[in-house]
């Protein structure tokens, strides 16, 4: 179908269990593998309900894949309560899942902002209905606000260097590719401190890819929405890759009175899977049932 390889396609179908005339949402449509294989589970009397605020994924799923029992929706998983209008004739779903990571396809567009090599637009939004503009991030914040996200979104132990760096040659000329900024970083962490496969503007990158498109906000919002729209019985199944999004599921599943916590250690992708797709490594499962 694409380049994108999903993560942990087995085990997500294994806890989701989708069997013929069920009813399940796919929050983050991506590749669109999660939604295909389960479309294929439940069959012409069943349904899938696929949501993406990046409007590329929708159009690449529609060109390369003709099923009828899959609806999709270009809009936020923070606006889910809206998307399932799209449904009218049903009224709550088997299961649901998140996969919070970017796809393969995102991470080669080079019209993105998210490629290390190379010089290109420094556009982290995943949509034009993104809330805001990552070089507006970049050129307008202040160098407290700045060092703030880098080290709460990005966990970069050079936050302030950087952030005090971006400000003072944003002053000589705007940032608006990533080139700059990838320089801008190379010249603020010391060289004993780049990590091998890692490329030491990965966190700064990932910072302002959050706060571009408020996915921990996004995420909040959306997690009491998926629990009303489940049925009893129904699970969700969210695969994040950073530590403050699994913070966010861990605390909403422990704290829900609705949802029994199917995942009491966090599943993690086996050695193969990460020696074959080396984004997964990141990944962290975990599954509740609504009670």
């Amino acid at each position: 179908m694409n380049n994108h390889i999903p993560v942990m396609l087995d085990e997500v179908l294994e806890y989701l269990n989708p069997q013929p005339g069920q009813k399940f949402i796919d929050c983050t449509l991506g590749g669109g593998t999660y939604t295909a294989r389960i479309a294929e589970r439940v069959g012409k009397k069943g349904l899938v309900l696929s949501v993406d605020l990046d409007e590329a994924a929708i159009d690449n799923f529609k060109k390369n894949v003709s099923l009828n029992n899959v609806v999709l929706v270009n809009d936020s998983f923070r606006n889910l309560d809206e998307a399932v209008k799209m449904v009218p004739d049903v009224d709550a779903f088997d299961g649901v899942v998140m996969d919070l990571g970017l796809s393969s396809n995102q991470l080669a567009d080079k019209d993105r902002g998210f490629s290390f090599s190379g010089k290109y637009p420094l556009d982290m939004a995943f949509g034009p209905k993104s809330p805001r503009s990552t070089e507006e991030i970049v050129n307008y914040y202040s160098a407290a606000d700045l060092e703030y996200i880098f080290r709460e979104y990005g966990e970069e132990r050079f936050s302030r260097r950087i952030a005090e760096k971006i400000v003072l040659l944003r002053k000589q000329e705007r940032i608006n590719n990533t080139e700059q900024l990838v320089n801008i970083v190379l010249d603020s962490i010391p060289k004993k401190f780049w990590h091998g496969r890692v490329h030491p503007a990965t966190k700064i990158f990932q910072a302002l890819r959050i706060e571009t498109n408020e996915e921990l906000k996004s995420l909040e919002e959306a997690l009491p929405k998926i629990v009303k729209l489940l049925k009893s019985g129904g699970r969700l199944v969210v695969v994040s890759f950073h530590s403050l999004e699994d913070r966010i599921v861990k605390h909403f599943f422990k704290n829900n009175s609705e949802l029994k916590v199917l995942t009491k250690k966090i599943i993690l992708p086996g050695d193969l899977e990460t020696k074959n797709n080396p984004r997964a490594r990141s990944a962290k499962m975990r599954v509740a049932e609504k009670i």
